[in-house]
């Protein structure tokens, strides 16, 4: 069964229901026969280089709030992301445009290592501080994941993987999907944000027994 997700490797709840999915996963009876396909989505494909400014910040900036009810925020997320085993640090997260992280995921999704690759990005990113945007940064991280690194300098050196990306984010578009992550099971059902594991494993039983099962009927 196909399971493609759509999400952006600086969303907080993106990588919260990349973890929720996969202890999703771990309960569901044909786990070894689903394929995850990722896919790109900016939240704010406008969006500017990354930032020295705290993420409370930019958080309060961005939603007209006071920097306190940010940090509050922030704290009732990275205690959320604990519970699933995430180490989050919000106020070290720099911002960032995403997009030349989507074009080597695609490249990553190429070689196989797609999941490898989201899992690295998306560590560095909230628990580790680092600038999603930085070519430098980029090459270290994805290289550290597996791909090779004369290849994905190369990409990052032209404009190579840009329509799959564009792609990615027309289907999002033409489907319905305004925000992330999203979760389409088995190419019919579909799940807006991070939901909890057991909402996940539901939705997971219910898209095998209507398309998988249905089908060997």
């Amino acid at each position: 069964m196909l399971v493609d997700i759509w999400s952006d490797v600086v969303c907080p709840w993106c990588y919260l229901g990349k973890r929720r999915m996969e202890a999703a996963l771990e309960q569901f009876e044909h786990r070894d026969a689903v394929e995850i396909h990722w896919h790109s989505f900016e939240l704010d494909p406008q969006a500017g280089p990354s930032s020295d400014a705290g993420g409370a910040e930019r958080l309060a900036a961005k939603y007209g709030m006071t920097v306190e009810d940010a940090r509050a925020r922030q704290a009732q997320l990275e205690e959320m992301a604990a519970a699933e085993g995430l180490e989050y640090h919000l106020d070290r997260t720099r911002g960032g445009n995403s997009f030349a992280a989507h074009r080597l995921h695609q490249l990553a999704i190429d070689r196989g290592l797609s999941d490898a690759v989201m899992e690295r990005l998306m560590h560095a990113y909230f628990t580790d501080g680092e600038a999603i945007d930085d070519p430098d940064v980029l090459l270290r991280l994805v290289t550290e994941a597996g791909l090779d690194a004369d290849e994905a300098r190369a990409v990052l050196d032209s404009d190579r993987y840009t329509e799959e990306v564009r792609t990615d984010e027309a289907t999002a578009a033409r489907i319905g999907i305004r925000g992330v992550p999203f979760f389409v099971l088995g190419r019919r059902f579909g799940v807006s944000g991070a939901q909890t594991p057991d909402i996940m494993l539901e939705a997971l039983e219910k898209a095998w027994e209507e398309t998988e099962a249905g089908a060997a009927a």
